[in-house]
């Protein structure tokens, strides 16, 4: 296998976790920013993603709705940038 396959492979992976997370709120946004976004990511950004979706839905999702603020060792900066990618959704 090949860097490139296996990168494809992980991409792959990862978008299908983002879609089947156990909480459909978290699915939904998960899974269209992985589908906008994850094919541009390279594997340090993939490990970025892969250490936001370690976290449990329920907190993470109220990090997502700003109800709480995130702990000091979520990667607030590429959290900022999925909370960023949901809230255009929605104003659409």
């Amino acid at each position: 296998m090949t860097a490139g396959e296996d990168i494809a492979i992980r991409r792959k992976r990862l978008r299908y976790r983002a879609w089947h997370r156990g909480t459909k709120e978290m699915d939904l946004v998960l899974g269209p920013f992985c589908d906008a976004n994850i094919e541009e990511f390279d594997s340090a950004t993939l490990d970025r993603l892969e250490a936001l979706m370690d976290e449990e839905d329920p907190p993470l999702l109220k990090w997502v709705m700003r109800q709480e603020e995130p702990p000091a060792h979520v990667d607030r900066d590429f959290l900022d940038r999925v909370v960023s990618d949901h809230q255009a959704r929605i104003e659409q």
